[in-house]
């Protein structure tokens, strides 16, 4: 949500086709764009792209990329206005809630028409057994709902309506929007990859995970050994900043997550992890899928 927040990783290949992965830097939604019109691009990002199925179908949903370039026109116009109270929740308008008071996510079930709780999350979500919080909701740390809006509105729905990008999976199979050599855009999720990757993140004097400096720190010998298993390159920039755990400042844990999720990203590209996505139609035109995470 944050522009200081805004951190992206890139990998090029270099003379010899190898990925060389460079130093995070902060971006802006102009300057994605600008990625985005480069031919042979994947871009992943870390919020949602896809809505629940049961809302969905209460909505009258059947693919979300027929529904994205409406949203904000029409009876979407509200879509992006997050509701203030529950009175204002409906399903043109189901971001709940914008303040602290007096809130709960009944509120959402309610008045989405829901049968429970259970029904505000995807099944990529869910998955492995990992809860995340549900699209909608726009309270608390932990809330994708805010990065929702911004991604869809300030970078999806500008990309669509340029031409630029193809959506996985709601456009086609992985392989085949790859083959395309267009760019290719995919929902990512930084922690399903630390371990896998090298990012340990063990407990340090100075703390523990990747709000840790010395932490992360600690990880850089592990991603770095991954990295010249995978015969990814690391640039000099990128190796400094790991070692130093990408500094003190507030903004290192996000650094942090823009290279680890990259090294994931990367890993499906050069076919070490799977796409993941499991067979159904609701998860390939409606719900979306997190790239590289495990279905069962």
């Amino acid at each position: 949500m944050a522009p200081n927040k805004r951190w992206a990783a890139r990998a090029d290949l270099d003379a010899d086709r190898r990925y060389v992965v460079g130093a995070p830097e902060i971006i802006t939604p102009a300057a994605l764009l600008e990625v985005a019109a480069e031919p042979s691009t994947l871009l992943g990002f870390d919020f949602p792209i896809g809505i629940p199925s049961a809302y969905a179908t209460r909505a009258g949903v059947t693919s979300f990329a027929d529904l994205l370039p409406t949203l904000g026109v029409g009876v979407w116009s509200t879509f992006f206005n997050v509701a203030r109270t529950e009175s204002e929740i409906s399903l043109w308008r189901p971001f709940y809630p914008n303040g602290v008071g007096g809130t709960k996510r009944e509120h959402l079930v309610a008045r989405l028409g829901l049968h429970s709780a259970d029904q505000l999350f995807r099944r990529c979500d869910v998955a492995q057994g990992r809860r995340a919080c549900p699209i909608f909701w726009t309270l608390g740390g932990n809330q994708v709902g805010k990065g929702a809006i911004t991604g869809w509105r300030e970078v999806l729905l500008p990309a669509r309506a340029m031409g630029l990008v193809d959506l996985w999976p709601f456009d086609g199979a992985f392989d085949d929007l790859l083959a395309r050599d267009r760019t290719v855009v995919v929902e990512t999720y930084p922690g399903d990859v630390y371990p896998y990757v090298g990012a340990e993140l063990p407990k340090t004097s100075g703390g523990r995970g990747k709000r840790s400096q010395s932490s992360r720190a600690a990880s850089a010998s592990g991603i770095l050994e991954w990295s010249r298993t995978a015969s990814i390159g690391i640039s000099p920039a990128l190796g400094l900043e790991l070692r130093d755990g990408f500094g003190a400042r507030g903004d290192g844990e996000d650094r942090f997550d823009a290279v680890v999720g990259l090294l994931g990203m990367l890993s499906v590209v050069q076919g070490s992890r799977d796409v993941g996505i499991p067979k159904s139609n609701e998860v390939h035109r409606v719900e979306g899928w997190i790239l590289g995470r495990a279905s069962n």
